[in-house]
């Protein structure tokens, strides 16, 4: 369906590019009171209390999502509701995040009141700034003068988008300074394609890896692969070291006279290993690019002792594709 009066493609470019734009001035309007407010969430015993109403009640969700998802404990808590008994939420040892792009949202009073009336740290966002938040913040980010994305200029666009951004930097400003690391993310992300992407290879693997020595039999080899199901056994050598490995491939290659052979005749020596510190989706690719179906996990000091056998089957169980 096309419209002759409506250009959506180019009304949709548009307001990208405008609220781009403006992603660009709040770089460059960026000062030490960002800093101040980095700095004034790193003091905090407590929480971050962020607030917001309408739009920016949304976005305050989503920033206190974001804190908490990456180390800075965080809670969202709604001006109207805390007008009426929720303002208990908000203690001493918590610093206050309050958004709004005017400044003057008379919800917002009685939440900003209680931040002065017990001495709680304020950070105000706000496109205004002698607007009455910013006056009472203790460190105010004033969002720059940039248009809404609209052409009616009454639609919150460009300012949401620039709340949530701010949002997004204070986020990450104190997570790298925390130096949060994958491991702790994953604390918070233990669910859904996130978690799975973030497991370790220890988390998938079965740690009952098949293995035989490789003076063992293939008759005896044959028994450990229809037994364990993987299609595949490690072979040893006399110390316990993985020397090589077993699939259906070698058995194919070796099919004359097979029975009078030892597993080290038959197996293709240094088989790709993991540790077991590594990223399951690592594993993954590596077998998608390899061609394979598991990997034999080794001991990670680098004796090449197998500790366990991650089979893309586990692999796909998680989550992980």
């Amino acid at each position: 369906m096309t419209s002759s009066t409506t250009d959506f493609l180019g009304t949709a470019q548009r307001v990208i590019r405008r609220e781009a734009e403006a992603l660009g001035m709040l770089a460059d309007g960026l000062d030490g009171a960002f800093t101040s407010a980095v700095e004034m969430i790193l003091q905090a015993e407590g929480r971050v209390i962020v607030s917001g109403m309408g739009k920016s009640g949304h976005v305050a969700r989503k920033i206190a999502a974001t804190l908490a998802s990456t180390g800075t404990p965080a809670q969202f808590v709604h001006p109207a509701e805390a007008s009426h008994g929720d303002l208990g939420m908000v203690m001493k040892g918590d610093v206050a995040l309050v958004l709004s792009n005017s400044g003057e949202t008379p919800e917002l009073a009685d939440i900003i009141a209680h931040t002065r009336r017990f001495g709680i740290p304020l950070i105000g966002v706000a496109g205004r700034a002698d607007s009455t938040l910013l006056r009472q913040s203790d460190v105010a980010l004033v969002l720059p003068a940039a248009p809404e994305a609209c052409e009616t200029g009454i639609v919150p666009t460009t300012s949401t988008t620039m709340t949530l951004a701010l949002g997004d930097a204070l986020a990450i400003a104190l997570m790298e300074h925390r130096a949060f690391t994958p491991d702790q993310f994953r604390v918070f992300h233990p669910g859904g394609k996130l978690g799975a992407r973030l497991a370790r290879v220890r988390d998938l693997m079965h740690a009952d890896a098949p293995l035989i020595n490789h003076d063992a039999p293939m008759s005896e080899a044959l028994l450990i692969m229809s037994a364990r199901g993987f299609g595949v056994v490690g072979v040893t050598d006399g110390e316990g070291y993985l020397q090589g490995i077993i699939t259906d491939g070698d058995l194919r290659r070796h099919m004359a006279g097979l029975l009078d052979l030892s597993a080290g005749d038959v197996m293709t020596a240094a088989p790709r290993t993991i540790g077991p510190e590594a990223l399951a989706e690592k594993a993954v690719r590596i077998m998608n690019e390899r061609k394979i179906t598991c990997l034999f996990v080794v001991d990670p000091e680098g004796s090449q002792t197998a500790i366990g056998l991650l089979h893309i089957h586990d692999c796909l169980r998680a989550g992980l594709a």
